[in-house]
């Protein structure tokens, strides 16, 4: 009669067990989607707080005692709930950053007519093309560098940045630029200066390998670019009083002012490239990470007698991006 008890309570113990399995699968599921949910980020308050509220009433139901099935019809409306939000997100992403783009885009042309900057100019042109395309942080913090090197310099004394298109056009005030940087014309004019008032430094003739594999295979928007990614990365390394200078499609001057000798400079210069990294490109709407190599020669600026000697210093390439 015992034993006959005990086998008549087996059963019971069994289905109760089952249903504890059950029970904890269900809050396990309801736990995974509500933690889920809660780190999606927040781009908008609003559109988050309902996206929650859906999400929630969803998980809810899952512990009940349904049918698999069910379960899964419950799972698959809870993705798609993370699906509509993910959209909904990327739309609004989408249309701010086309406005942030556009602001970015006229505040500069304000800023530049406020300063007597033609916004149109060799100079400044791609400046402000290259406002309206930033996409990531480190984009947005190297055109900060090269925007703020371009102010810093005396471009707003530079009449080739006042000129008018139709003047630019004529080739009197020619100046090869790449991606917003001051050329040649200005390496040799700032060279001038310094030579004028007998200041002490040295020219610095950056080589940038692969040039011609990126041109080759990414095109020319993707050689301004690294050679303005470059530049930045100089200007971020070097002194405020230095300067950096396109001088060809694979070719930065930097014209560095200082009174230490050579070989103190030389060393300088050498610690810089060694911390040269990967640098990311963009291809129309793609990022591309790639290391450009870097090699240099320096010489006196005691060595010139006026600015036009940097055309004698420095090898002159056929093209100019």
């Amino acid at each position: 009669m015992n034993r006959g008890q005990k086998k008549g309570h087996d059963k019971p113990e069994s289905a109760a067990s089952g249903e504890n399995t059950d029970g904890n699968a269900g809050r396990c599921l309801t736990l995974l989607a509500e933690g889920a949910a809660m780190n999606m980020p927040e781009f908008d308050a609003e559109t988050y707080k309902e996206f929650r509220a859906s999400v929630s009433k969803l998980a809810f139901n899952l512990p009940d005692r349904l049918p698999e099935d069910d379960k899964l019809a419950i799972v698959q409306e809870i993705i798609h709930e993370f699906e509509r939000y993910r959209r909904t997100l990327d739309d609004e992403f989408q249309e701010r950053r086309v406005g942030w783009r556009d602001l970015m885009s006229m505040v500069l042309r304000y800023l530049f007519g406020l300063m007597n900057i033609d916004p149109n100019s060799a100079e400044a042109a791609p400046l402000v093309k290259r406002a309206g395309s930033l996409l990531t942080g480190a984009e947005t913090q190297t055109f900060r560098i090269l925007l703020t090197d371009f102010l810093r310099v005396g471009a707003t004394n530079n009449p080739r940045a006042r000129i008018s298109p139709p003047e630019a056009a004529d080739g009197t005030a020619a100046n090869h630029n790449a991606a917003g940087l001051r050329g040649k014309d200005s390496a040799v004019e700032h060279m001038g200066k310094i030579i004028d008032k007998g200041l002490q430094g040295y020219v610095v003739f950056f080589r940038l390998g692969c040039m011609n594999l990126i041109g080759e295979r990414f095109g020319e928007e993707a050689v301004q670019d690294s050679l303005m990614t470059v530049a930045a990365f100089l200007t971020s390394q070097l002194r405020s009083d230095d300067a950096i200078f396109h001088w060809s499609d694979s070719s930065l001057v930097a014209i560095l002012q200082s009174p230490a000798s050579q070989q103190v400079m030389t060393s300088a210069v050498q610690r810089i490239i060694n911390s040269n990294r990967d640098i990311t490109i963009r291809t129309g709407d793609h990022a591309v990470m790639v290391r450009v190599p870097l090699t240099f020669e320096m010489t006196p600026v005691n060595w010139l007698r006026a600015g036009d000697d940097l055309y004698k210093l420095l090898p002159q390439e056929a093209k100019a991006w």
